[in-house]
């Protein structure tokens, strides 16, 4: 088990409510609490004081108490003098706090070094975090700022926040906490900073930070502990633990974090499988990809792949030497990567598997009773390519629909098919229609690729979007009578397929189900 804490910051506008949001942060499994004082409307008389000693009572021996009064500057809620501000410090010190939270360029200040310096004087207990916090993006030099750092205070803890803009922002800090030769917090705000979070834990961070809950995040992308200990198993990571994670555009209504965390804790492996919201295209892509690779020590083993990512990862592979499944290859999309320990690289698809099993399955047919069925397939992305690929090895005769006529031309082309524009589904025949697409994906649940009226009793409608499990067509679907197959059905199948080859195991597909289900609910 990783050193590092899970600090839970508590903020309200009176001592009585913050006291209540520790008891409860502290029930919660909190592992440290900050107390953000800096959200007090008033700093008076013995206020801090009272408020930190109580906090160190109740946190006990095991969890330390970390007093911040924020500097509106970088991030404080309430404007408070400095002068009020330097008392909460040297209060919260006199009343038994571990650590206390200043600004790296307040502390050069004369009036306020001297007065925090003379009371950790008197605390040997109390340890001192300087730290600096860049709001919009990256610092312009993230190792000279801890240089400076540690220059100021030398046994202080450098504390170096600054904001993700893209996920490749959250390099340099990881960079920066693997060569840290002293305690040090370093992790990046913002959804695309938010892993740092987690991969602080990795490597040996002294704090990272979780909220209560979501509507109590005292800054952008804190993850709830309760997510971070249970959904991302955060009380398991430590310098073993090797990372899996889901590359995509967007991420956050993904269920691969649900299925694969949950199949990692059932057979006890240190793995752990993250979100990760790779913005932009093949660019931003590759650079990401470069920099895994060139950091073997995060221990990164192994990505899914979802839109808009799955052509351009084939690419990538390619380019890079690496070793691409013929069905893949064949199919023109990847939606599984892994990566050994040297930076190698292996690309395989099981779209294609996890939807003509939903398929066969929920119809009662085998491979050899879809030959010269008409299928209608919307879409002509990363997933229509596997499921096209499937359909017409089956001798099914597929038709390929799209906005954009010119892609499911192409689509159409490589496997032998035939296409028409969007437009034209109001004249389908197909007894299967397929949706590719990601309309009517979490959170955009009412929209839908095809009219109502293209639906039918005698026509079977399966549509590859997950979650929500019942999508607006498969509702309408329904209620015209026809034979309805969710995306859950292929979601659990490909995953399975996935789990295989991130782990060489079976995954217990009744505990996938069962965990997806939940979640779905919970969405």
């Amino acid at each position: 088990m990783s050193d590092t804490r899970i600090v839970v910051p508590i903020m309200a506008p009176t001592p009585k409510a913050m006291a209540a949001l520790v008891e409860k942060a502290l029930g919660a499994g909190a592992e440290a609490i900050e107390l953000r004082v800096d959200a007090l409307t008033s700093l008076a008389g013995r206020a801090v004081e009272t408020l930190a000693a109580q906090t160190r009572q109740k946190a006990g021996p095991s969890r330390p108490v970390v007093v911040t009064c924020r500097d509106h500057r970088e991030g404080g809620v309430l404007d408070h003098p400095l002068a009020a501000r330097i008392e909460a410090w040297v209060s919260a010190i006199r009343a038994g706090s571990d650590y206390i939270d200043v600004e790296l360029e307040n502390f050069r200040l004369v009036q306020v070094s001297r007065p925090v310096r003379e009371a950790l004087a008197q605390a040997p207990q109390a340890r001192l975090i300087l730290s600096s916090h860049s709001m919009t993006g990256p610092f312009a030099g993230l190792q000279w700022r801890y240089d400076q750092t540690v220059a100021a205070y030398p046994a202080a803890v450098p504390k170096l926040i600054y904001t993700a803009n893209h996920i490749n922002d959250c390099f340099d800090a990881l960079d920066l906490l693997r060569r840290a030769r002293q305690d040090t917090i370093t992790f990046c705000m913002g959804p695309a900073g938010w892993i740092t979070r987690l991969l602080a834990k990795k490597l040996g961070g002294l704090f990272t930070y979780g909220s209560l809950e979501s509507a109590a995040a005292t800054a952008p992308g804190q993850i709830p502990i309760d997510q971070m200990k249970g959904l991302y198993r955060s009380d398991a990571i430590d310098g073993d633990t090797e990372f899996f994670g889901l590359i995509g555009d967007p991420v956050g209504h993904s269920m691969g974090p649900v299925v694969h965390n949950a199949c990692f804790g059932q057979l006890n492996m240190n793995r752990v499988y993250l979100p990760l919201w790779v913005a932009g295209g093949p660019e931003e892509l590759f650079a990401f990809l470069d920099a895994v690779r060139a950091r073997a020590w995060l221990d990164f083993r192994g990505f899914s792949v979802t839109l808009p990512h799955k052509t351009s990862v084939l690419e990538y592979a390619r380019v890079n030497g690496g070793t691409v499944e013929g069905l893949a290859a064949r199919i023109g999309a990847v939606n599984t990567l892994l990566l050994d320990r040297q930076g190698g690289i292996k690309a395989f698809n099981t779209d294609y598997v996890g939807a003509m099993e939903a398929i066969l399955s929920t119809l009662k047919i085998g491979r050899g009773d879809l030959k010269g069925r008409p299928v209608a397939v919307v879409g002509a992305g990363g997933v229509a390519r596997a499921i096209v690929a499937g359909l017409c090895d089956a001798g099914a005769r597929v038709t390929i629909y799209n906005r954009t006529v010119s892609k499911a031309r192409a689509l159409a082309g490589e496997f032998g098919c035939t296409h028409a524009a969007l437009d034209e589904l109001a004249n389908v025949k197909a007894g299967l229609l397929v949706n590719c697409t990601n309309m009517g994906m979490h959170p955009e649940v009412d929209a839908t690729p095809v009219p109502a009226e293209v639906l039918r009793p005698d026509m079977a409608v399966f549509d590859t979007v997950y979650n929500p499990a019942q999508t607006q067509l498969l509702r309408l679907a329904a209620q015209k009578g026809a034979t309805c197959i969710d995306g859950v059905a292929m979601f659990v199948n490909q995953a399975r397929a996935q789990f295989r080859l991130f782990t060489g195991e079976e995954a217990d597909t009744a505990l996938m189900r069962q965990v997806v289900a939940r979640g779905l609910e919970g969405a």
